[in-house]
């Protein structure tokens, strides 16, 4: 019973962000697990399709990806666990000052101090507005916190060797688009758009449960998306035609819109998203930056998971303001830098 639980237990569980999903993100993980056993299961009939070129093109494409991008998504995950289970949000809030003009960059650099997933800073930043900062703030933290930490930013340079220039693009467009959106939320965004609700814990009771959960649940959700991502990178490059690849990646503008919505429609982890990147070789640079800086702050699954967290009409707001957030500033720095 909740009367007889120790008191510092009970406040632990109140301090402590849940992760609520989107009715395809809860299933994501059982999805992945399925895909992998079937696909260990369906092997011995499928060896004699495999002998194919494109098949085996595929393959090397899937798992290559698939294995540079796992060890950064593991330490991500295990980093995303660590912060939600010793670091409350409740310390967040207090750290970040009280007007906006300072508060939304101060809380874009903490999303640098306290990385997290795309989909645990939704949920932190829900609890930081409940707690009593500045909406504009919360955002910006939720949108820096998976685009600017120090694993994504170490993930991208392994994706991209010898090229430092794509890291640093990478770090002030994401930056600049986490402070763009939270200015223009302090000065456009109304209070009666937000739907605010208080969290519930789902992930345990104690700081090692909570981090063992978060890190499990984070591992199996991001990595089902890593898969995907993967499968459809790999597709890209053997189903289509090297010639419509090219037109495309030709044409600078509609490579930039075709890469910005992949990066919506794939979801793939941050930690992760730069190899998928890497392999599209025919596109400019640029572009793939539009893909490495639209990924982390919106896409399918986080548009759902706005909706959940704040509401239906916040996020229909929200999301094109990202969106375009984001694009016009990987095309700034883009151009600038590469």
């Amino acid at each position: 019973m909740a009367g007889t639980e120790p008191a510092q237990r009970q406040r632990w569980r109140r301090r402590l962000p849940a992760a609520p999903l989107p009715a395809a993100g809860r299933h994501a993980p059982e999805l992945f697990m399925v895909a992998l056993i079937a696909a260990v299961v369906a092997r011995p009939w499928a060896e004699p399709f495999l002998d194919h070129a494109a098949l085996q093109t595929w393959a090397t494409i899937f798992v290559s990806i698939t294995v540079q991008a796992m060890p950064f998504l593991v330490l991500g995950v295990v980093v995303s666990g660590a912060i939600a289970a010793f670091v409350p949000s409740a310390l967040i809030a207090r750290l970040l000052p009280d007007r906006p003009l300072v508060a939304v960059p101060a809380a874009s650099v903490a999303g640098a101090v306290f990385p997290g997933c795309e989909c645990g800073s939704v949920p932190v930043a829900g609890r930081l507005t409940a707690l009593g900062a500045a909406p504009a703030a919360a955002f910006a933290f939720m949108l820096a916190a998976p685009a600017i930490n120090p694993v994504v930013l170490v993930a991208t340079a392994v994706a991209f060797p010898g090229r430092p220039d794509m890291v640093v693009a990478r770090l002030l467009a994401s930056f600049a688009t986490a402070v763009i959106v939270g200015f223009v939320w302090a000065r456009f965004g109304r209070s009666e758009w937000l739907l605010r609700r208080r969290s519930h814990v789902t992930h345990g009771s104690t700081r090692w449960e909570v981090f063992a959960g978060t890190a499990r649940h984070d591992f199996l959700h991001a990595g089902g998306w890593l898969v995907v991502g993967s499968v459809a990178a790999a597709a890209l490059q053997v189903v289509v035609p090297r010639s419509v690849m090219t037109a495309i990646a030709g044409t600078e503008w509609l490579a930039i819109l075709v890469l910005a919505a992949l990066a919506v429609l794939l979801a793939i982890c941050s930690e992760a998203d730069a190899f998928v990147a890497a392999s599209l070789t025919q596109f400019s640079l640029t572009a793939r930056l539009v893909f490495l800086v639209v990924g982390p702050v919106v896409d399918i699954k986080l548009i759902a998971l706005h909706t959940g967290v704040f509401g239906r009409a916040f996020a229909v707001r929200f999301a094109p303001l990202t969106f375009v957030t984001a694009v016009v500033s990987a095309l700034i720095v883009g151009w600038w830098l590469l």
